[in-house]
């Protein structure tokens, strides 16, 4: 029988998590303390990086929808970071200039930086290229798309509110872990305003590479925003309850 460490390592084959590291004394040894040291520093690199606006414009022109850039109160990364509240704040500028091209109704779509701009860069314009025409195909009226800057989830409700959106899908960069830099999430809102709670919302998360892939994202926000039009809700009132299979003909 083998013995308990290798029962250990085995482990490794199926799992990100840092399981059978090993000891040194009291502590790792030096290769497993490092690579953790490698991985923290970029993970606090991943929640500094900045949203190129433009390269995810250009990215994103195909869908052939006008594009609005806003941002949030928070007047740079040190203030986001150190002033959540901020980040749920719309610029006063911002929202008279949405408010000009009202899209009643329609579905919109909020592509915010929030704690990852590099995963937004490298996984929304996979999303959003399968989810547009998806809903559109069912019907829904898409709202110009808007990308916005030093933005947390809840700023979608105000944005949403001042276009007089139906339904708004904030898709924000997540939390980076020590495994994972790059994840996108969706948070999908019915009648978005401000005041609206985290309860309200539907999350769709750990979008990425070795994660759930843009195609899937994209089949998952259809089928819960034809439940949300049919339960006329989002958040708790709206349980997930996608059937397996593919929605989508092969």
């Amino acid at each position: 029988m083998p013995e308990t460490p290798t029962l250990w390592t085995e482990l490794r084959r199926f799992t990100a998590a840092r399981v059978a590291l090993g000891r040194a004394g009291n502590g790792l040894p030096t290769a497993a303390h490092l690579d953790f040291q490698e991985a923290h520093a970029r993970a606090r690199d991943a929640v500094h990086s900045a949203l190129d606006a433009d390269a995810l414009e250009a990215a994103l022109a195909p869908l052939g929808l006008p594009a609005l850039r806003v941002a949030s109160q928070a007047e740079d990364r040190r203030s986001y970071l150190l002033r959540p509240d901020l980040g749920r704040r719309l610029r006063e500028e911002d929202r008279a200039r949405l408010a000009a091209v009202a899209a009643p109704g329609a579905f919109l779509f909020v592509v915010a930086d929030g704690l990852c701009g590099r995963g937004v860069l490298a996984q929304a314009p996979a999303v959003l290229q399968r989810a547009v025409p998806l809903l559109r195909r069912a019907g829904l009226a898409i709202a110009p798309l808007v990308i916005a800057s030093q933005a947390r989830v809840a700023l979608g409700d105000e944005i949403g509110e001042a276009l007089g959106a139906g339904m708004v899908a904030v898709l924000i960069g997540e939390r980076p872990g020590l495994t994972a830099t790059d994840s996108l999430g969706i948070y999908l809102t019915f009648a978005p305003r401000r005041g609206r709670t985290d309860a309200e919302r539907n999350c769709i998360s750990n979008i990425r590479e070795g994660g759930m892939d843009a195609q899937a994202a994209a089949e998952k926000l259809l089928w819960l925003a034809g439940a949300a039009l049919r339960l006329g809700a989002t958040g708790v009132m709206l349980k997930d309850e996608q059937p397996a299979t593919s929605l989508i003909p092969p």
